[in-house]
């Protein structure tokens, strides 16, 4: 059987039963569980103190009604992480690559951070569809679009992670294949594509860790516009 490039991102199954379960459950097995020492090693403080930056760094633009969700984005970007660089090892699955999974995260976050806006502040959440000084014949269009836009966040969200996933494990399995298809006839050339492909793998570990902060740094602008 001929195996199309996009099979490895269909949801693995053992007996009928998905796999995906077990995917999303094993990254918070791996995380190092907080002792009762005084002291910690050093697995540890660097995890609290990674954690204690990003949270300074996310919630700096935040007023301090935001700071109650600081214990969801850091926990949320630290699962995303870990999904996204689990899924770089071979023969593993990415339940980030799954649109459904994403959305799945964005779309009751976003609705989260709407409803808060509308039950605190729905007058400045209402005004967000108008900017100040719109001429009048505009404000109809302007109020459709902004709405539009709003409803397209969510979306952006999920499809932006995604995305950018699938291009990268992509990419990897065309270079990966490519130079062991070259490596019996040019194996020079097949040396220089295994070096791209050593060096595009660490761009997509850092495109790992980047797209998960950029999901929950967008969710936190989001938030910062309705509290």
């Amino acid at each position: 059987m001929t195996l199309s490039f996009f099979d490895q991102f269909m949801s693995p199954t053992y007996l009928g039963i998905p796999l995906i379960v077990l995917a999303l459950s094993l990254p918070w097995v791996l995380f190092p569980a907080p002792s009762t020492r005084w002291l910690n090693n050093r697995l540890l403080a660097l995890q609290g103190w990674s954690m204690s930056r990003f949270t300074q760094q996310l919630l700096m633009p935040l007023s301090p009604g935001g700071h109650k969700w600081a214990v969801l984005f850091t926990s949320l970007m630290l699962f995303l992480i870990t999904l996204n660089m689990l899924g770089l090892l071979p023969y593993t699955f990415t339940p980030t690559t799954q649109l459904s999974l994403n959305m799945g995260f964005a779309v009751p976050l976003w609705l989260a951070t709407v409803i808060i806006g509308m039950r605190n502040q729905p007058t400045i959440a209402l005004g967000h569809l108008l900017p100040e000084g719109t001429p009048t014949p505009l404000i109809p269009i302007l109020i459709i679009i902004e709405t539009i836009s709003l409803f397209i966040r969510p979306l952006a969200l999920g499809v932006r992670l995604t995305a950018n996933l699938t291009a990268g494990h992509l990419l990897i399995q065309l270079i990966a294949t490519a130079a062991f298809v070259l490596l019996p006839l040019m194996p020079t050339v097949a040396i220089l594509t295994a070096t791209l492909l050593f060096l595009l793998t660490l761009l997509e570990v850092a495109v790992a860790m980047i797209q998960a902060y950029v999901f929950v740094l967008l969710l936190s602008l989001y938030l910062q516009e309705n509290v």
